[in-house]
Formats: C-alpha cells, sequence, structure tokens
C-alpha cells in the first residue's frame, strides 16, 4: 500500500513523498529502500528521486526514535516551503513515537500517567501532529500506522492520536480470523467527512444504513453461536443475510 500511494504521488502528480521508519526492523527498512529502487521510484543515477526515508531502527537508542518522527517531519515541511510541493508523508509506526518519548521520559526521571506513559504525552502528541498542515505554499498529508496496544482503541497511546487524525480505518483480528481481507472494520473505522453536507445526502443515507445492519448483526453473534440461525425471526435472519451479503461485497 505504501510503495502504491507513493508511486503514485511521485509518477501521477508529481508530488514528493517522506517515510519516517520510527522504530522500523532493519530488514523491512531494507526491502522497502530497494523496492523503490526497484520500481524506479527511486533513481540513484540522477537527482530526480521524489521520495526521502528517515529511520530510526529498532535497536537505536529511545532518544534517536522519538527524533525520527520528527525529522521525518522537518524533511517535509521542507519540501512545503521551501521548494512548494504537496508533500505525503508516511509515519510507521506512531505508537513507537510514543513508546520512544515513554522510555526517555522515565529515564529523566518524571513520574509516570495512566498506563505508564509519560505525563506529557497529549503534548508530545500535539506538538507533532498539529504542524502537519496546509500553507499558501503547499501542504503536508499524513498516513500513519498504529500499533493499538491488546487491541484496545481506548489505551491514552492511540486515542490520543485518533484526536488529531481525519479519518482512521482500524484493522480488526476477528474480521481477519473470518478470512475477510482487508480487515477493515467498518464499526470502528471512523472519518470527519462522513457529512451529508459534503459526501451528499444519498451516499451518509447508505454508510450509516449500513453500519447499522452491521452493529445489528453483530449484536446476534451470540444469539446465533448458543441457538443457532432457526431460532431467529424472520426479520433477524433477513438482516444477517444482508450483513453476510455486505461483508462479502466489502472483502477482495
Amino acid at each position: 500500500l505504501i510503495m502504491e500511494l507513493i508511486n503514485n504521488v511521485a509518477k501521477a502528480h508529481g508530488g514528493y513523498s517522506v517515510f519516517a521508519g520510527v522504530g522500523e526492523r532493519t530488514r523491512e527498512g531494507n526491502d522497502l529502500y530497494h523496492e523503490m529502487i526497484e520500481s524506479g521510484v527511486i533513481n540513484l543515477k540522477d537527482a530526480t528521486s521524489k521520495v526521502a526515508l528517515v529511520y530510526g531502527q529498532m535497536n537505536e537508542p529511545p532518544g534517536a526514535r522519538a527524533r525520527v518522527a520528527l525529522t521525518g517531519l522537518t524533511v517535509a515541511e521542507y519540501f512545503r516551503d521551501q521548494e512548494g510541493q504537496d508533500v505525503l508523508l508516511f509515519i510507521d509506526n506512531i505508537f513507537r513515537f510514543t513508546q520512544a518519548g515513554s522510555e526517555v521520559s522515565a529515564l529523566l526521571g518524571r513520574i509516570p500517567s495512566a498506563v505508564g506513559y509519560q505525563p506529557t504525552l497529549a503534548t508530545d502528541m500535539g506538538t507533532m501532529q498539529e504542524r502537519i498542515t496546509t500553507t499558501k505554499k503547499g501542504s503536508i498529508t499524513s498516513v500513519q500506522a498504529i500499533y493499538v496496544p491488546a487491541d484496545d482503541l481506548t489505551d491514552p497511546a492511540p486515542a490520543t492520536t485518533f484526536a488529531h487524525l481525519d479519518a482512521t480505518t482500524v484493522l480488526s483480528r476477528a474480521i481477519a480470523e473470518l478470512g475477510i481481507y482487508p480487515a477493515v472494520d467498518p464499526l470502528d473505522s471512523t472519518s470527519r467527512i462522513m457529512d451529508p453536507n459534503i459526501v451528499g445526502s444519498e451516499h451518509y443515507d447508505v454508510a450509516r444504513g449500513v453500519q447499522k445492519i452491521l452493529q445489528d448483526y453483530k449484536s446476534l453473534q451470540d444469539i446465533i453461536a448458543i441457538l443457532g440461525m432457526d431460532e431467529l425471526s424472520e426479520e433477524d435472519k433477513l438482516t444477517v443475510s444482508r450483513a453476510r451479503k455486505i461483508q462479502r461485497f466489502l472483502s477482495q
């Protein structure tokens, strides 16, 4: 997905991309670099490459890992402000930024807050996220991978990040176990542009209707598991049938 987006931005739109690998595995960073060379996004023979890679590997000290996201953002700001470019900024993984900040905070002897995170979690995250913005010269659009500890969306680290994002796409283990890919959970995923004034009334009504069917189906799961489909009312059976068709439609 990252490769496809970077390739389209570079070749189709002429924009720049910045990839910040926070706490990235060395192997994964190396693979991404060589894939970009093979696809022509990175050209080692001249200066026509339109992507910058910034890595802070897993074996780096926490101070270095905490600075990688900020370094990548600074590079993106340079392309935006000095070269007037529209920049696509990838951060993988933003949770590692929080984790590194927590380690630095512990080394400084600060008293931890909820779940052991640094007391400055909201400030650190806000300081970085608020720099991702549009100016008269250009823009920065950010796509961030977020690890959710124990699949708990209310954990302070991901919850603090979600507050700054325009849209979230949640990948669910339960949906993946059903063999449905991409394992996107339409009930937990959100978008701020899901507004009838933006997407139109028809789109909005269809999306909300789909979510209602899936939510009703989810509430019937326990009954189906214990009593089976035969014990459902005709209306509930229709809901289950529609929900399963929607799931198949949304899968590859």
